[in-house]
């Protein structure tokens, strides 16, 4: 059974998820204060977890940075009341895979925690390399050889995407599942957007091209021989 740490210090908010995680088959394991939860989150490793941004003992962000510090990549979607960009930026910053602002559905709620279920088990990784190409999910900094990368968070979730899946036709449909978690295909070019602007980023000038527009069908990020 899979089991997820939910730490939530309000109670209804903490019994409604819990509910609604348990119809759905997953195993609930909740603490309403940053510390305890940091503890359980150590002991039991669970498969992911939610994280209130502000609760007593210890806040939900210094709870996760902590668990980074501890090597621990257990998947972590922060909640909060806090809807800033600011905010949500230094919440993925922090540690956090995904931001869900309340309120919220609690349908996409679990629809969040089972895409981040769906990542492969290699998240316990705390750096990918693909090439001259090099990903830091601890520090989250990106470099190409000796030239650092900035990167956006959605453009840091992209790229970490395409490098775990190298040298993987990737389509647009699966980006917009797996990096923006949506459950049907828009008419949108929302992935073109950020996909321009990777490209942009990691392809500087001069640079023989790593990401690569298979026309029709999607992207692909290869390694430079």
């Amino acid at each position: 059974m899979t089991k997820v740490l939910l730490i939530e210090d309000d109670d209804e908010t903490a019994g409604e998820i819990t509910a609604e995680l348990a119809d759905r088959g997953f195993e609930v394991e909740w603490s309403s204060d940053g510390l305890d939860g940091l503890a359980k989150a150590r002991d039991l490793r669970p498969d992911a977890m939610i994280v209130d941004r502000l609760l007593p003992g210890m806040d939900g962000l210094t709870v996760i940075e902590s668990l980074r510090k501890d090597q621990v990549r257990t998947p972590v979607l922060v909640l909060s009341a806090l809807g800033a960009v600011d905010d949500r930026v230094r919440g993925l910053r922090m540690g956090g895979d995904d931001y869900l602002t309340k309120p919220f559905a609690i349908v996409e709620l679990v629809a969040r925690i089972e895409a981040l279920l769906r990542r492969p088990p290699e998240t316990r990784e705390t750096k990918l390399r693909v090439g001259q190409l090099e990903l830091d999910l601890i520090e989250r900094t990106a470099r190409r050889g000796e030239r650092k990368i900035d990167l956006l968070p959605r453009e840091f979730r992209l790229l970490e995407y395409m490098m775990r899946r190298s040298d993987q036709l990737l389509t647009r449909a699966m980006l917009l599942e797996e990096v923006w978690n949506y459950k049907f295909v828009p008419a949108t070019n929302l992935v073109d957007v950020h996909m321009g602007r990777v490209r942009h980023k990691v392809d500087g000038a001069g640079d023989t091209p790593m990401i690569h527009n298979v026309r029709g069908a999607g992207f692909i990020l290869r390694a430079v021989p």
